[in-house]
């Protein structure tokens, strides 16, 4: 697949609400390469599904992830279209003086859920997904995405440390 949302479908054609799980994976998209996006990288979806999951709920978990893993940040969310969620966002972070796109979010579509034989009436969910590239540009001080996919050791051994 060209994108990780096939393992959250998967996860719940075999399981039953409540859920919550993380799918790690890569993403091919038809994407220009420039020093902030690429047409490969790795991803972290997330997936909350239950009785009265909001919006709200969706919100505060995005906003709980900025403070604790970047600090005070200035972020904006922007609509946005995913073909899993309705509605959909995008969530911006402040960074270098520009808006960098860091998630994309959306509560999970109500048809997409009775596809797999759970009752939107019942249950409803959100979901996420964050470029890991993107992320660490943000957290090394990095000012281009491409040098993940060069091979170069001077640049990946700085890493080596980190865990």
């Amino acid at each position: 697949r060209t994108h990780t949302s096939s393992v959250q479908i998967r996860y719940l054609e075999k399981n039953k609400p409540p859920i919550r799980i993380i799918s790690p994976g890569r993403v091919y998209r038809n994407e220009k390469i420039s020093s902030y996006s690429h047409c490969m990288f790795h991803q972290i979806e997330g997936l909350y599904l239950d009785k009265k999951v909001s919006f709200k709920d969706l919100k505060n978990t995005i906003n709980f992830f900025i403070k604790n893993f970047f600090g005070k940040s200035l972020t904006r969310l922007r609509p946005s279209y995913f073909p899993f969620t309705e509605p959909s966002a995008e969530l911006d972070i402040l960074w270098n003086n520009k808006w960098l796109e860091i998630i994309g979010c959306g509560m999970v579509d109500p048809i997409v859920l009775k596809n797999v034989n759970i009752d939107p009436d019942i249950y409803s969910g959100f979901a996420f997904g964050m470029g890991i590239e993107r992320i660490s540009l943000m957290i090394y001080n990095l000012n281009d995405i491409r040098f993940f996919f060069e091979n170069d050791l001077r640049f990946l051994e700085q890493f080596k440390k980190e865990f």
